[in-house]
C-alpha cells in the first residue's frame, strides 16, 4: 500500500494525493509510506525516487542493522521496530531529504500508523522532515517499553518460590526469558548508538533544533538498556540459584539411595554367605539357626540406622 500525505505552505496537511502532485509549487514537503508494498510498488525507489541501489538493497533484502547513511541529496536510516508476539525485529527504512521523507516497511505497524494518524493535528509544531523522522524514531522507542516491562514482569513471578515439582518448568521459563531479552537486546543496542551518532553528526540538516528530542529519545533507550542488562543479570541469578535447588535435590536422593545401600552391604553379605550351597554348614543344622541370623540382621540394620541418624545423615539441615 502506497500512501501520500504532504505539509503546505499555508501549514495545512493534505492527504490522498498521486506522485504527479507531488510537484505543486504550494507544498513544503511530502511524506510518502510504502506500507506492506507490491514489487511494482516497490520500484517506485528506483524509477520515480531514484535512489542509490545500495540503499534500495538494504530495504529489500534481509534485516539490516539499525544504521544511518549519508548520501549526495538524503539520510538512509534502517531503524527497528519488534513485533510484540514474537520479539523479532521489524525493518524500518527511512529516506530523509529537506523536500521529502520516504519509509519503507514490509508488516504494518501501528506505530508508524499513529505517527501518520497524528501528524495533522501537529501541523503547526512539525515543520521539517527531520522532525517527522525524530517523530518516528520516539515512537518506535515508545513502543520498547511495554515489550521490556512484560518481560520484567515475568521475571518477578518467577523470582517467586514454587513448588518444587515446578522447578525444570520454572528453568526453562527462565532460559526463554533470557533468549527473549538477547533478541530485543539486538534491537535496542544498535538504535541506542545510532541516535547517539544522529546527536553528534555534523551531516544532519536542521539537527540542532531537534537535539533535545533526540537527547530524550537517547535518555529513553539508555534506560531500555539498563533494563535489559538488570534483566539479564536477574536471569542468570534465578538460572544459578534453580540449578543449586536442583542439585541439592539430586545430593539429598544420592544420600538417600546411599543410606539405604549402606545397610543391605551387611544383610546382603550374611544372605549370600547362607546361599552358598555347601554340604557342611555347622549353622545349618541348628534349630534356631534362622531366627539367630534374622535377629542379627535386624540388630545390624537397627545400629547402622542409629549410627546413621548420630553421624546427621537424616539430618536436613546439616
Amino acid at each position: 500500500m502506497l500512501r501520500i500525505q504532504a505539509l503546505t505552505t499555508d501549514h495545512r496537511f493534505v492527504t490522498d494525493l498521486s506522485l504527479e502532485q507531488l510537484s505543486a509549487e504550494d507544498i513544503l514537503w511530502y511524506w510518502v509510506d510504502f506500507s506492506e508494498p507490491s514489487e511494482q510498488e516497490s520500484d517506485l525507489l528506483r524509477s520515480y525516487f531514484h535512489f542509490h541501489p545500495l540503499s534500495i538493497e538494504d530495504c529489500l533484502y534481509f534485516i539490516q542493522r539499525p544504521k544511518l547513511d549519508h548520501f549526495a541529496d538524503y539520510h538512509f536510516f534502517v531503524l527497528h521496530a519488534l513485533n510484540r508476539e514474537t520479539l523479532d525485529a521489524v525493518e524500518v527504512d527511512l529516506f530523509v531529504a529537506e523536500k521529502y521523507i520516504v519509509s519503507y516497511h514490509k508488516a504494518p505497524l501501528q506505530e508508524i500508523d499513529e505517527v501518520w494518524g497524528h501528524l495533522p493535528a501537529k501541523g503547526e509544531l512539525i515543520q521539517t522532515t527531520m522532525h517527522v523522522a525524530s517523530t518516528i524514531i520516539d515512537k518506535l522507542v515508545d513502543f520498547y517499553f511495554p515489550i521490556v516491562d512484560q518481560m520484567e514482569d515475568r521475571l518477578a513471578l518467577l523470582g517467586e518460590h514454587g513448588e518444587a515439582k515446578s522447578l525444570r518448568r520454572r528453568l526453562d521459563r527462565v532460559f526463554q526469558i533470557r533468549n527473549d531479552l538477547l533478541k530485543v537486546r539486538h534491537s535496542i543496542f544498535p538504535m541506542r548508538d545510532l541516535v547517539y551518532r544522529m546527536l553528534n553528526s555534523t551531516h544532519l540538516e536542521g539537527l540542532e533544533e531537534h537535539r533535545f528530542y533526540l537527547a530524550d529519545i537517547h535518555d529513553h533507550l539508555l534506560k531500555l538498556s539498563e533494563m535489559i542488562e538488570r534483566n539479564r543479570e536477574m536471569t542468570s541469578d534465578l538460572r544459578d540459584s534453580y540449578m543449586s535447588i536442583s542439585t541439592n535435590r539430586t545430593n539429598a536422593i544420592m544420600t538417600t539411595l546411599t543410606v539405604i545401600t549402606t545397610i543391605f552391604m551387611p544383610l546382603t553379605f550374611i544372605a549370600g554367605i547362607y546361599g552358598m550351597n555347601f554340604k557342611y554348614m555347622p549353622e545349618l543344622e541348628w534349630h534356631y539357626g534362622y531366627f539367630i541370623v534374622q535377629g542379627l540382621m535386624a540388630a545390624i540394620s537397627i545400629l547402622m540406622i542409629a549410627w546413621f541418624k548420630k553421624k546427621g545423615w537424616f539430618n536436613e539441615e546439616e
